[in-house]
C-alpha cells in the first residue's frame, strides 16, 4: 500500500522577490502615513471646534449685554414669560441661532429661558464669576443638556452689575460638524493613500526592472559569489563609472597596477598618470589583448561596456609570458648557432684532417692556433672593456650569434664599464633587447654590422647601439617606443612591440632617457643615459712608505 507523500502547507511570510516586498513595504508606509495624518488633524479639530462654539456663545453673550434696554427691563420689570426681557432674548437667540440665551439678576434668578417654565428659578450652574464681573467660556451641562457656554456680567446705565448674560450653544451641534468633517478627511486621506499606492507601484517596478525581478536573497548571494570571484580570480578587475572614475579594484588589479584602494573615485589620469595604460583601460585606445607597460609589468588589456554607460576592463600579467618567450627566440637563436656551429666545425675538422694527411704539420699547428685564438680574442676584448660579468657574458654570447647570423658585432674602442652597476639585469636587459632589434634591423644585408659603446661619466652610464639596417624614419621614431607596435611579424608564442617599451620604462625610471637618430653612414643609433647607474667607487686603502719597505724585506 502506498503511502499518501505529506501536503506542503505554505508558510505565510514576506514575499521572496524584491518587486513584491518593496511594494508591501511602501504601501504599508503610505497607509500609516495617511492614518497617522488623519488622527492628527482630528485629534485638535474637536478642541478647534469646542473652542469656536464657545467664543461664539461669548460673542453672542457680549452682544446681548450691551443692549441698554435688557439693563432698564431687568431693573423695573418682574421676570414673566411674556416680559419685554424674555422677549428681546427670545428675539437675539433666534437671529443668532444660540440654543438658549438666559438673562438673570444679582440673585441667579432667571429673566429669560428658552423654557418659559424656567422663568423665575434660579440658574442650574454657578454665576458667581459672571456676577463679579468676569467673562467665562466653558462647556457644562445644564437643564438643556450640554453646551458651549459663554457668561458675562450685566452693567446699569452707571457701569454697576445688576445681572448677568448666560449664552449656550448646542453641544450636539458641535459634535455634528465634527463628524460632517469625517468623511471629506477621510476621503482627502483615501485619495493620498491612492496616491502613494501608485507612486509605491511604479517604484516598485523600476526596482523589479533594475533587480531583474531577483529575491533579496538571490542578490546577496550574487554579491557574496562576485566578491568571492573577485578576490578569488588571478586576473584583474577595473570597474569604471560613466564618468570613467574608478568604481572597484580587485586585489590583483591593484597588485598589477601598483595603485591602492585610495584609487577608488578618482579618473584613470589621476590614479596611474597620462600614458597607454591609462588611454586603454579609458577606451581610448581600442582592441582586443591591448599589450601595455606598467612599471616593470607586460599587461593585457580587455575592456567591456556596460549596460549603465561604465566599463569593465581585465588585466592580465604576461611579464613571465614575454620572458619566456624572449628566452625561447633567445634559445632558438642559439640553437641555428650551434647547427651552423657544428657545420663549421665539422668543415673545420675536414680541413685539419687534409692537412695532416697531407704531412703538413706546420700548417695544421698554425690554423688550429687561429681558430681557437679567435674566439678567444673577442671574450678577452669584451671582458677588458666590460668589467661586469652578465653584461659581459651577454655580450660574447650575441656576438657569437651575430657571426652565424653574418653579422659583425664590434664592442667600441671606447667602451669602458667598471664592476660597479647598481642594477646589471635591468641593464641586461637593455642591452639585449637593443642589440636583438640591431641584428634582426641588419641580418641578410650587406656588410652587416652592430656596433655597442658603454660609457660613463661619474655615475651615468651612457649605452650607444648603432646598426647599419636601413635606419627608422623620423616621422616613426616616436611611435617606435609604445607599446605593442611593431614593424615585424609576431612570433608564434605572442605579440611583438614590448622590446623597446620596457627599454623606455626601465631608463625613465632611472632617472634617464633613450632617443634615438640616425647613425653615421645610416642606420639607426640609439641613445640611453642612465644616471646614478653606477655605486661610488670604493676608496683604495693607501700603503704607507715605511709599510712597503718592511714588506720587501720581509718577501726576500
Amino acid at each position: 500500500m502506498s503511502r499518501t507523500p505529506p501536503v506542503r502547507r505554505r508558510r505565510l511570510g514576506l514575499p521572496r522577490r524584491v518587486f513584491s516586498q518593496v511594494l508591501l513595504m511602501q504601501l504599508a508606509i503610505a497607509a500609516g502615513v495617511a492614518v497617522l495624518a488623519t488622527g492628527l488633524f482630528l485629534a485638535p479639530l474637536s478642541h478647534q471646534l469646542d473652542d469656536q462654539a464657545m467664543r461664539r456663545a461669548l460673542a453672542i453673550a457680549q452682544t446681548t449685554s450691551q443692549e441698554p434696554q435688557i439693563a432698564r427691563d431687568l431693573q423695573h420689570t418682574a421676570p414673566t414669560v411674556g416680559g419685554p426681557v424674555q422677549k428681546e432674548a427670545e428675539r437675539i437667540r433666534k437671529a443668532t441661532g444660540a440654543e438658549y440665551i438666559v438673562v438673570m439678576d444679582r440673585r441667579g434668578v432667571r429673566w429669560s429661558h428658552t423654557n418659559p417654565r424656567q422663568i423665575g428659578r434660579p440658574v442650574s450652574t454657578d454665576p458667581t464669576q459672571a456676577l463679579a464681573g468676569q467673562e467665562v467660556m466653558q462647556i457644562d451641562n445644564g437643564t438643556l443638556g450640554r453646551s458651549a457656554r459663554g457668561k458675562v456680567p450685566l452693567y446699569d446705565a452707571d457701569r454697576r452689575i445688576i445681572g448677568a448674560v448666560s449664552v449656550g450653544i448646542a453641544y450636539n451641534s458641535v459634535r455634528a460638524k465634527l463628524v460632517d468633517a469625517i468623511p471629506g478627511l477621510l476621503a482627502y486621506a483615501g485619495g493620498a493613500l491612492a496616491v502613494g499606492a501608485l507612486a509605491a507601484w511604479l517604484i516598485s517596478r523600476r526596482v523589479q526592472r533594475q533587480t531583474r525581478d531577483l529575491a533579496f536573497s538571490d542578490i546577496a548571494a550574487l554579491l557574496a559569489e562576485r566578491e568571492a570571484m573577485l578576490h578569488g580570480i588571478r586576473e584583474g578587475v577595473v570597474a569604471l563609472d560613466r564618468t570613467g572614475r574608478i568604481r572597484l579594484l580587485n586585489d590583483e588589479a591593484r597588485r598589477l597596477l601598483g595603485i591602492g584602494d585610495e584609487a577608488v573615485g578618482r579618473s584613470l589620469d589621476e590614479a596611474l598618470g597620462e600614458g597607454r595604460t591609462a588611454d586603454v583601460l579609458a577606451g581610448r585606445v581600442t582592441g582586443t589583448d591591448l599589450l601595455t607597460v606598467r612599471g616593470q609589468r607586460v599587461l593585457v588589456a580587455n575592456r567591456m561596456p556596460t549596460g549603465d554607460g561604465g566599463a569593465v576592463a581585465t588585466l592580465r600579467d604576461r611579464t613571465e609570458l614575454e620572458q619566456l618567450g624572449r628566452e625561447l627566440d633567445s634559445t632558438r637563436g642559439l640553437i641555428d648557432a650551434l647547427r651552423a656551429q657544428d657545420h663549421e666545425h665539422a668543415n673545420r675538422m675536414h680541413t685539419l684532417l687534409g692537412l695532416l694527411e697531407l704531412e703538413m704539420y706546420d700548417d695544421a699547428v698554425e690554423f688550429v692556433g687561429e681558430v681557437v685564438g679567435d674566439h678567444r680574442a673577442t671574450a678577452e676584448q669584451v671582458t677588458e672593456k666590460i668589467q661586469d660579468p652578465l653584461l659581459a657574458a651577454l655580450l660574447v654570447g650575441k656576438a657569437t650569434v651575430a657571426a652565424e647570423r653574418g653579422v659583425a658585432l664590434w664592442v667600441s674602442d671606447r667602451t669602458r664599464l667598471p664592476d660597479r652597476l647598481v642594477d646589471p639585469r635591468g641593464l641586461v636587459t637593455v642591452v639585449g633587447n637593443l642589440v636583438d632589434n640591431a641584428l634582426d634591423a641588419v641580418a641578410g644585408t650587406p656588410h652587416a654590422r652592430v656596433e655597442v659603446e658603454l660609457r660613463t661619466q661619474g655615475r651615468t652610464a651612457v649605452l650607444r647601439v648603432r646598426d647599419t639596417g636601413p635606419g627608422i624614419p623620423a616621422e616613426q621614431r616616436d611611435l617606435i617606443f609604445t607599446e605593442g607596435w611593431s614593424t615585424k611579424k609576431p612570433p608564434a608564442h605572442g605579440k611583438r612591440g614590448i622590446g623597446l617599451s620596457l627599454v623606455r620604462r626601465f631608463a625613465e625610471r632611472q632617472g634617464g632617457r633613450v632617443t634615438v637618430d640616425e647613425a653615421r653612414g645610416g642606420g639607426a643609433e640609439f641613445t640611453v643615459v642612465l644616471p646614478e647607474a653606477l655605486t661610488e667607487p670604493h676608496p683604495k686603502p693607501a700603503l704607507t712608505a715605511a709599510f712597503e719597505p718592511a714588506t720587501e724585506e720581509k718577501a726576500r
